[in-house]
């Protein structure tokens, strides 16, 4: 267990304000927050890489706020890697167990055991040079883990890699950590990688923690503005009523407006759908009426290069974005009729706590 108790410290550019945290045994816990929030200072200051004059870090019990980074079992994979680029992979993997003076068998078995663990044995007499963006991912976690720590600490380590890559290697970081059982703590500024890896997360801003919690528990239910904002101003809806309508379909209630959601759990208490994910048109689109409403603009807010539209839809207000070229194309100003359509895919639901699906006719 990691416990973080008011942690203060300030760089020329960084700062950490007064930070307590505490973190389970065997958690997957990601931070996120925008760039310059102070996500890497504090997983510097947990790998001891910063003196720290006010707070305190303990794991599992030990104060270890002045222990020097050699002293903390603990793996750190930063950002850009840092692999040895004259170095083959298997010595890259080997670095610390050579430094740490194990037998050359133990080296081995070792360096073998992570490289099957990491699906890159066949990368072991490669250049580091010479791979891409994954493989050195791969290595750096194969070292980072080689002297077996009680933490990996991991500095945006999808953030250089292709989108199809990266949400590859999500599906792989969960499964080597549940594999290998350890504290794991991810730092991020992507939420969709937040919110598909972590186990809890904590929202990170100009070096304050607004907010820790479960993924669902964070987006449905912010703290603050700051955090609201940062996730995006999703739009949330509480759900009246529910009922199943089989092949993975349910439809809810949110206020007199009847939505049809790709769900086939329990039954839902609120459902959150972001601006973006709002379409937008001045004519009534063709197609069925399946999350299709009609209603009138009642303010515009401008967003840099977009709008954000406050649409009243019988008694709700939805919020919806659009560039601003297509906004001015559309001649969209406040009292217009306009249609919203709701993109199936993109709606977030919060289940309710009961464990038993809804049964109810449809609505």
């Amino acid at each position: 267990m990691i416990e973080i108790k008011d942690l203060s410290i300030d760089l020329e550019e960084f700062h950490l304000k007064n930070i307590n945290l505490s973190i389970s045994d065997r958690e997957y816990f990601v931070i996120l927050g925008p760039t310059g929030a102070g996500k890497t200072v504090l997983l510097e200051c947990i790998a001891g890489l910063h003196k720290i004059r006010q707070g305190e870090i303990w794991i599992n019990g030990d104060n270890i706020t002045q222990l020097p980074p050699e002293e903390r079992k603990i793996g750190y994979v930063p950002q850009d890697y840092v692999l040895f680029p004259f170095l083959k992979v298997a010595d890259n993997i080997a670095f610390g167990l050579k430094e740490a003076k194990f037998t050359k068998i133990e080296i081995t078995e070792q360096v073998q055991s992570l490289a099957h663990l990491m699906a890159i044995t066949h990368l072991l007499n490669r250049d580091t040079r010479s791979l891409s963006g994954g493989e050195k991912q791969r290595v750096a976690l194969a070292r980072a883990l080689a002297l077996s720590p009680k933490i990996l600490l991991l500095d945006e380590p999808l953030g250089a890699l292709d989108l199809q890559t990266a949400k590859y290697l999500r599906l792989e970081l969960k499964r080597i950590h549940d594999e290998l059982g350890i504290i794991t703590i991810h730092i991020t500024h992507d939420q969709t990688e937040a919110e598909e890896i972590a186990d809890r997360l904590g929202i990170l801003n100009l070096g304050e923690l607004e907010q820790v919690g479960m993924p669902d528990e964070v987006f449905f239910y912010p703290d603050n503005a700051i955090v609201s904002d940062f996730i995006g101003s999703p739009n949330i809806l509480e759900c009246d009523r529910c009922s199943y309508l089989g092949q993975g379909l349910m439809e809810v209630d949110c206020g007199g407006l009847r939505i049809v959601i790709p769900h086939d759990g329990n039954s839902i208490e609120r459902i959150a759908l972001f601006p973006r994910d709002i379409y937008i048109s001045d004519t009534q689109p063709p197609g069925p009426h399946m999350n299709r409403f009609k209603g009138i603009i009642t303010d515009i807010k401008p967003s840099g290069t977009t709008e954000r539209l406050l649409v009243k839809v019988g008694d709700k207000t939805l919020q919806t974005e659009i560039p601003r070229d297509i906004s001015e194309d559309m001649e969209l100003i406040v009292g217009k009729e306009v249609f919203l359509i709701l993109k199936l895919k993109r709606i977030k639901v919060y289940e309710c706590k009961c464990n038993h699906k809804q049964t109810e006719k449809p609505l």
